[in-house]
């Protein structure tokens, strides 16, 4: 799901990098898209689903992503987090940021975006 819920791209590419907007944990639905339940880590598994897809859009792919930043409103979340991240990316990962906010957009819990290195052919 790359709609994006404001006034910005879902990504751009500036050479061989593609950068792509904060994804949330968004889950399309019969009445438009819907922040899934749970917790921080359901949000952030998601969220990642839908990072693959606009990366994907772009021409990109997880192995390419080179930086990423997490945002946490709750930095108890972080392990729990951690573990869903190793799910998703392949050894070697991506450089991370893990920052802590006051609040993210819709109410989520988790928001990740990312930097990947995918040079044009």
């Amino acid at each position: 799901m790359s709609t994006p819920v404001g006034p910005y791209s879902p990504w751009r590419r500036a050479g061989d990098l593609v950068v792509i907007s904060g994804q949330l944990g968004l889950s399309q639905t019969e009445n438009g898209p819907r922040l899934v339940e749970g917790s921080a880590a359901d949000q952030l598994r998601q969220a990642l689903i839908n990072a693959r897809a606009v990366l994907d859009e772009a021409g990109a792919n997880f192995a390419q992503v080179v930086k990423a930043t997490l945002f946490l409103v709750d930095m108890a979340d972080f392990a729990a987090c951690n573990d869903v991240w190793v799910e998703a990316f392949d050894a070697p990962r991506p450089t991370r940021s893990a920052i802590a906010v006051a609040q993210l957009p819709l109410g989520a819990r988790a928001e990740v975006e990312m930097w990947a290195y995918s040079p044009l052919s």
